[in-house]
């Protein structure tokens, strides 16, 4: 039985400002209004067919956005697929042995993982596959085994596979080696060999074999591992793990781990096109004739661009102008503007760093942040007062709440809330609008079919996510 495992978290901080903590880069929308992680999804659906088993791996703050990305998928039976929730993030040794552990006791002995990270770009998925198939395949005969991406440049971007003799009754090499990423002159010299590949960072093993092998391989991971699996939260989906258990586990990627100490490891190279969208200048590089001029720039959303050559821009909602420049990825969010040389995009990871430094609130939240009962979108950010834009989806309500610092009103814009102020429930339609003192019990919900918004008006001398105190949370949820 061939499982794909999605692996989704990460903050992607080398696509800031589209990509931050609290929204990373599998759930970036592309040109054509799909997510990295739907598309994900799509591609393990190929495999599957609809209504197919896909265990996804990701952080306790994504489930709830994860699950909405799923529900649009016409094939996807959300309710029937399995998570594994981590209560913050980790690397991708503990994240792919705990779903093996969970692969073996839940799916089956014959159980196969598919390892596939939910921030790649890959079109042609007839191709993808047929790779699939040839790396399951090898799976089964105990190889533990990767794909491997023909260079079509000689990129420092990447790590690389040196591939070995090739595999009797087999579509597929023996790893010769695994190489850090290289400086120019050695990526000229690997591609134009032909012996080596791209390490992908997906993969295809039989959960029981590589389990085996990460007991030979990394005894204290698997160990590690082995108590935290031990000590999960729930018998169903989602399966949590409980956050001491986790954070003891070594943190340490699956190649240092496993994949380059095991003795019977493969590679397949593929057929298929990919990108890991690792940076603007690679999302520049996939951008469709029919974003890009003459000139060779290329445009998502609205810009005016004049002399100008060999630049990405993506805006939101606001107009970009660009004059006389040459070579530039520019982004607007509407709440940040990023301005950067395209052959230094792997560079605005340290932007994020300084933000984060700083405590600077644009390095997780946009403008507009995901809960799990819908959103709020940030309009005013005043020292003396916040205003929001509250969306409720169908059927879901906040926490029953109440803040020490400040004072809230609200007013519905469309649609009707169910509104608990103090010990008084009631009815708030369109145009109507009510007062939530300090200190004072308070709780929202939408009873309807389709979505409310409202206006919400903070008042007070702070606002921060940390001034709720939660009574009452259908998510879980205990601050923020």
């Amino acid at each position: 039985m061939l499982i794909p495992v999605i692996l989704s978290g990460g903050a992607g901080t080398r696509l800031w400002p589209v990509s931050r903590s609290a929204y990373p880069k599998p759930f970036m929308q592309m040109g054509d209004g799909q997510s990295l992680l739907y598309k994900t999804l799509d591609r393990a659906l190929k495999i599957t067919g609809a209504g197919g088993s896909v265990l996804t791996v990701t952080g306790r703050d994504y489930y709830f956005l994860t699950r909405d990305e799923y529900a649009t998928h016409p094939q996807a039976q959300v309710d029937k697929l399995p998570f594994l929730l981590e209560p913050v993030g980790r690397n991708t040794a503990p994240a792919i042995v705990l779903a093996a552990m969970y692969a073996r006791e839940q799916l089956g002995a014959d159980a196969t993982l598919l390892v596939l990270p939910a921030d790649h770009l890959i079109r042609d998925l007839d191709a993808f596959a047929a790779d699939a198939q040839r790396a399951n395949a090898l799976a089964q005969d105990g190889w533990l085994v990767t794909f491997g991406i023909r260079p079509t440049h000689p990129e420092t971007g990447f790590g690389y596979i040196r591939m070995g003799a090739a595999i009797t009754a087999h579509e597929g090499r023996e790893i010769g080696a695994f190489v850090e990423k290289p400086d120019l002159e050695k990526a000229e010299t690997y591609v134009a060999s032909g012996e080596y590949v791209w390490n992908s960072g997906m993969f295809c093993f039989r959960a029981d074999v590589l389990l085996e092998t990460a007991q030979q391989t990394c005894p204290d991971v698997y160990a590690a591992a082995q108590l935290c699996y031990a000590q999960h939260i729930g018998s169903a989906s989602p399966v949590e793990f409980a956050r001491d258990a986790f954070l003891a586990q070594p943190d340490i990627s699956i190649d240092y781990a496993i994949m380059e100490r095991a003795a019977k490891r493969a590679v397949v190279p593929a057929q298929f096109d990919w990108s890991d969208i690792g940076s603007w200048k690679a999302m520049s590089d996939i951008a469709p004739e029919s974003e890009t001029d003459d000139a060779g720039n290329r445009i998502r959303g609205s810009a005016i661009v004049i002399e100008s050559e060999n630049c990405y821009i993506q805006g939101e909602k606001r107009l970009v102008a660009a004059v006389g420049v040459k070579n530039l990825v520019i982004i607007d969010t509407g709440d940040a503007v990023l301005v950067a040389d395209r052959e230094r995009a792997q560079q605005v990871k340290l932007v994020v760093e300084q933000l984060r430094a700083s405590g600077h609130d644009a390095a997780k939240h946009h403008q507009t942040v995901h809960r799990p009962w819908g959103s709020y979108t940030v309009l005013e950010d005043a020292p003396d007062c916040k205003v929001k834009r509250l969306v409720v989806k169908p059927g879901q309500v906040l926490s029953l709440q109440l803040h020490h610092r400040r004072s809230e009103h609200w007013t519905v814009v469309s649609g009707v809330a169910k509104v608990r102020v103090g010990e008084e429930e009631f009815l708030l339609e369109r145009n109507e609008s009510t007062y939530i003192p300090m200190n004072t019990i308070h709780r929202l919900e939408n009873p309807t079919d389709t979505d409310i918004a409202l206006i919400e008006v903070q008042c007070g001398d702070y606002f921060g996510e940390d001034d709720i105190v939660r009574l009452e949370d259908r998510y879980g949820r205990v601050a923020g």
